[in-house]
């Protein structure tokens, strides 16, 4: 698909985005914001935070609001404070995008351990699950809400040496697809991932760090498909997973 996102087609609309400071997170904030809509950034880095807000703003958005979280060390009570927060500063909550994601290195799993794994869940999977719950109220009574969680090739497709984050992002998977499905009762809300694929960005250095960047595409290149599936024309598509170099 060739999309064209129509002008401020996010426009009046909240968005909050994990992982906002840094590489396809933030690119992605910079590109919601351009079409309208007013930005919810979260992250565990202020200074980063504040730097795509001065983005935001020098480029004639609407005004951000910057939540630092840490996804690693909080929980329930942290993500229930988030939403309280976003309804009494903002109103309201249209749409969400996970990005923020845990990575260490690539390793068979027989090099891996019990902790690694469970800090991968933690970040990968119990986090967005629990922050989206939680602001769940608020997306219901959208007149059109969008819920986005970022998957991985790896995860899509098993690959050996990606272990723990491959299989957390695989479990991401299957919580899309069955809130999906218990979700279909709220015909104004839907939930999808995506998968990026190979484009410059702070983990693609880790993972692949003999890679030359300049032969990578720019998280710019797969925006279309964020634009989509945040806007209105992907009305009642949901449960989906995307690649979005094919999109």
């Amino acid at each position: 698909m060739n999309y064209q996102a129509p002008h401020q087609h996010l426009h009046d609309r909240v968005i909050l985005v994990t992982g906002a400071g840094a590489g396809i997170g933030k690119t992605a904030a910079l590109a919601f914001a351009a079409q309208g809509a007013t930005l919810v950034l979260v992250g565990r880095m202020v200074s980063r935070l504040e730097e795509t807000y001065d983005e935001i703003e020098t480029a004639g958005g609407a005004q951000p609001a910057i939540f630092p979280l840490d996804l690693e060390k909080s929980g329930e009570a942290e993500f229930n404070t988030l939403a309280d927060a976003i309804y009494l500063q903002l109103g309201r909550l249209d749409a969400m995008l996970h990005n923020a994601a845990y990575f260490r290195n690539l390793s068979p799993l027989e090099n891996q351990n019990m902790q690694l794994m469970t800090d991968m869940f933690q970040v990968n999977v119990a986090a967005p699950f629990a922050l989206t719950k939680a602001c769940l109220p608020l997306l219901k009574v959208a007149p059109d809400a969008s819920v986005l969680f970022t998957s991985t090739t790896a995860a899509h497709y098993p690959a050996a040496y990606w272990g723990a984050h491959a299989i957390s992002k695989s479990a991401l998977e299957t919580l899309v697809k069955i809130w999906a499905q218990e979700l279909e009762i709220v015909p104004n809300l839907r939930i999808n991932a995506i998968i990026p694929g190979a484009v410059q960005s702070p983990q693609r250095k880790r993972s692949h760090p003999g890679e030359t960047p300049a032969k990578l595409l720019k998280p710019d290149a797969i925006m279309p498909l964020y634009l989509y599936l945040m806007g209105h024309d992907s009305a009642g598509v949901s449960g989906q997973v995307f690649e979005a170099q094919k999109f």
